[in-house]
């Protein structure tokens, strides 16, 4: 039998007591691989540039930069993975920030260990992470939505998928919510991603949040 891969993880936080034992406490998880640790936006890109990764735990402030320039250089150096950014806190604005960058969810430093570990897994099934309640209060502070005409209405449907997703729900998780096919619930997102002129989850929630929040 072929043994599944692992999640291979970097982590990327300027205080290293922090860093060395999240990296040793996720390495005793077995479908997980340190691909390395470091303090710095810029070791993290010379990392991901260098060795495959499908997730980055990312912190926001790292002492002489921020979460942000991996953000918007990651790309470039041929980063394909996901990044969770495990932080103390961040504002509304910063947050969104992260998110029109395409991060795959917020967490906060005082979760368990339990949660951090399983919100690695999700992310990395394609899954978007937020803590509960944490997402609502970004969409409350998000309050230029782009005019009228350029947008079409959601329905009632989509805009419970929508919420939904908002949750990091999977398909089959918004199917038995809403108590419908999983099937229908691939042909609503379809329709939002039409709608929204997107292509992936997480593009469609960083267009919501900019664009349709007045609908939600």
């Amino acid at each position: 039998m072929e043994t599944p891969s692992r999640i291979r993880i970097l982590v990327v936080d300027d205080h290293t007591l922090f860093r060395e034992s999240v990296a040793r406490l996720l390495a005793a998880e077995p479908d997980f691989e340190i691909a390395g640790h470091c303090a710095s936006a810029g070791e993290a890109l010379r990392l991901v540039a260098m060795t495959p990764v499908d997730v980055v735990l990312l912190d926001y402030d790292l002492g002489d930069g921020k979460g942000m320039d991996f953000l918007a250089k990651a790309q470039s150096v041929g980063f394909t993975g996901r990044v969770l950014v495990v932080t103390a806190g961040v504002s509304e604005l910063e947050a969104a920030q992260m998110i029109r960058q395409g991060i795959a969810g917020i967490l906060r430093k005082h979760c368990s260990p339990a949660a951090l570990a399983q919100s690695i897994r999700d992310v990395s099934g394609g899954k978007d992470y937020f803590e509960p309640g944490y997402l609502r209060s970004v969409l409350a502070g998000i309050t230029a939505p782009a005019p009228e005409y350029q947008r079409k209405k959601l329905t009632d449907r989509e805009r419970q998928v929508l919420q939904y997703v908002f949750e990091g729900l999977a398909n089959k998780e918004i199917a038995d919510r809403l108590q419908v096919s999983e099937s229908s619930v691939k042909a609503t997102l379809q329709q939002l991603f039409s709608k929204t002129g997107v292509r992936t989850r997480s593009q469609l929630v960083r267009t919501a949040l900019e664009n349709y929040k007045d609908q939600l």
